[in-house]
């Protein structure tokens, strides 16, 4: 049952973003664009999802188990670090020179399209040089 609901949530989340066009690269670099030709309208988007993501965390946080019965781990506050600031700075760079946000990347690479390809593929290459220098906590 859980494996049938992953599923089905991957495809209301893909759908949505197809919805949106937040799998558009040049909407989402419009969006990007503040000092030219901005178009905020991912801003609605991005509004939307905060909204229901504050309601299902507050819900979340009186809960022990999901719906399904699976434990819910709910991250901890964690105070701004330099690490955070540089990779939330690395991946907004990223996110604003592909067009691409990595959800959407991943739908748009069903399309076949070899931009997309690419941001995936340095997307991956990313999180394995992360995991080769990250130190495991003990």
């Amino acid at each position: 049952m859980q494996l049938l609901t992953a599923f089905a949530s991957g495809l209301v989340f893909g759908v949505g973003l197809i919805l949106a066009g937040m799998t558009n690269p040049a909407k989402v670099q419009g969006f990007l664009d503040i000092f030219g030709a901005w178009d905020p309208s991912l801003g609605l988007v991005m509004g939307g999802a905060i909204v229901v993501g504050a309601f299902a965390f507050s819900r979340a946080k009186r809960l022990r188990r999901s719906l399904l019965d699976a434990p819910l781990y709910i991250p901890e506050p964690r105070r701004l670090d330099k690490r955070l600031l540089f990779g939330s700075l690395a991946f907004g760079v990223g996110w604003g020179l592909g067009g691409f946000c990595p959800g959407p990347a991943l739908v748009w690479l069903g399309t076949g399209d070899a931009k997309a390809a690419v941001f995936v593929l340095a997307m991956i290459g990313g999180m394995a040089i992360f995991e080769l220098l990250q130190p495991r906590a003990k």
